[in-house]
């Protein structure tokens, strides 16, 4: 594989990734059947140390990831100073995403600001699978307005559930598609491309000027056509590279998109600058 270090990209930005630990598996069964599908198994067994994350990064080529912290129903899989720790570390690397418990609104908005303010977080993720709530339960609404006030990014997961969990919480329509109604200035980025409804997600990131869709969880080959399609034309400014590592392998990823053959112009915006410009990276 080619030195992707010296690619013809200058930014690439992941906007999907987490902290890659033993104690993930371990708090998180229900991944393992992805990961094993995704040839990663031995990575999470093993876990990486944020150095060797920051290494994967270089032989991609990748300049930052962002960087979410977790929160299960119960538990904490990652927490947000888990995260912070690791961007403190390198923060022209990392840009820090929160989780909260969402089914402790009155907490959940405290722990968002703390994140956002004293933290410097960018985001906000909540992955509604993991908590068996779609994006327009009352759940959300608080961290909404919060999300609008503290002007940050709201990412969430669309489509089919990769791990053994039910997949209707990540229908786009109707549920982030009423989100987007309700809440017109929230930010949103959609991961995971929102197979199979992936025309679903389409529309409604050409209908919402402030949806976005990112690609992470499925290797850039494997990309579906119209989303391809999409990236080239009319959504060019609307889709955000990511990969969901450690799902996935930072140098493949990058490596396939550049095998698709994107205008340059496009690849650029793909890459890095769409993401540079939805969390306002400097």
């Amino acid at each position: 594989m080619a030195n992707l270090s010296e690619n013809k990209t200058s930014l690439i930005i992941d906007a999907w990734a987490q902290p890659a630990t033993k104690e993930a598996a371990e708090k998180m069964p229900e991944i393992a059947r992805l990961f094993k599908q995704s040839g990663s198994s031995k990575l999470l067994e093993n876990g990486l140390t944020t150095e060797q994350i920051v290494e994967a990064m270089d032989r991609a080529g990748i300049q930052r990831l962002m960087l979410s912290a977790w929160h299960r129903p119960g538990q904490w899989v990652h927490h947000n100073n888990d995260v912070s720790a690791m961007v403190n570390q390198y923060p022209e690397r990392f840009s820090g995403v929160a989780a909260v418990n969402l089914e402790k609104p009155v907490e959940a908005v405290r722990e968002l600001e703390r994140a956002v303010k004293e933290l410097g977080f960018k985001a906000l993720r909540v992955v509604p699978w993991l908590w068996n709530r779609p994006p327009n339960d009352k759940f959300y609404f608080p961290l909404y307005v919060k999300c609008i006030e503290l002007d940050i990014v709201f990412c969430t997961q669309v489509g089919h559930t990769g791990p053994l969990m039910p997949s209707e919480t990540g229908r786009p329509i109707p549920y982030l598609d009423e989100v987007a109604l309700i809440f017109p200035e929230l930010k949103i980025v959609a991961g995971h491309i929102g197979f199979p409804w992936t025309d679903e997600m389409i529309g409604l990131a050409w209908k919402h000027e402030n949806i976005y869709i990112d690609t992470s969880a499925y290797l850039p080959r494997y990309y579906p056509v119209q989303l391809l399609q999409y990236i080239k034309t009319y959504g060019q400014d609307k889709v955000l590279f990511g990969t969901n590592f450690p799902q996935l392998s930072l140098e493949k990823c990058v490596q396939q998109v550049y095998e698709l053959g994107l205008p340059e112009d496009v690849q650029a915006k793909f890459l890095g600058k769409n993401a540079q410009r939805v969390f306002r990276i400097d």
